[in-house]
């Protein structure tokens, strides 16, 4: 007896476990070479996602800032500050920043940020408020239950195409109705959206 229900103390732990920030590093801040803030950035002086992440749109991935784009504000804009000294450094040795990944799926998921955006899917969605965020932190555990759960019912979190760089969007009453039109207008199919090669290829 002692045996079993040690058995299933173990079992409920590594549930736990698998879920637990220790895991999924939800609501983990990871430091950054240089200290960005996209509460200051986005939040404050309204930088459009596309600006640093520019192959969002036509890419399976966001793109990662280059040195030039930081500059390109920053020539102006805190030149001497202390703080980007790693940002001028970068431009004149002419080598890319070393940022750390903070979303950093496994090798066996494939994830097409382009199709997402064109399919209506706020970047909120997957990130969560990250213009609040001084230091970014995963807002979701982008385990395969959590994308499912989109997969499945794709209405109730498909936006207009116009909203989807939007933070803080909220949903209209009729959201489901709308979510369908939407879905119907972009041509997504929600069948084929929980085949297993559309994420594991």
């Amino acid at each position: 007896m002692a045996l079993i229900l040690g058995g299933i103390g173990l079992a409920v732990l590594v549930a736990y476990l698998v879920k637990s920030p220790l895991m999924t590093e939800v609501g983990v801040a990871k430091a950054q070479p240089v200290a960005y803030s996209h509460q200051q950035h986005v939040g404050g002086l309204g930088l459009d996602c596309r600006y640093c992440h520019s192959s969002v749109e036509e890419s399976n991935m966001a793109g990662i800032p280059s040195t030039e784009v930081c500059m390109g504000c920053h020539t102006q804009v805190s030149p001497d500050s202390p703080a980007l000294q790693l940002v001028r450094a970068s431009q004149e040795e002419k080598t890319p920043l070393a940022w750390i990944r903070v979303h950093d799926l496994a090798d066996y998921v494939y994830f097409n940020h382009a199709i997402h955006v064109k399919g209506g899917i706020g970047c909120e969605s997957c990130h969560g408020r990250i213009d609040q965020m001084v230091v970014v932190a995963k807002a979701e555990t982008l385990q395969m239950e959590w994308c499912l759960d989109c997969h499945r019912a794709p209405e109730k979190y498909v936006r207009p195409r116009t909203a989807v760089f939007e933070m803080g969007w909220e949903p209209p009453a009729d959201q489901l109705a709308q979510g369908r039109q939407l879905m119907a207008d972009y041509g997504i199919e929600v069948a084929a959206l929980t085949d297993c090669s559309i994420c594991h290829r």
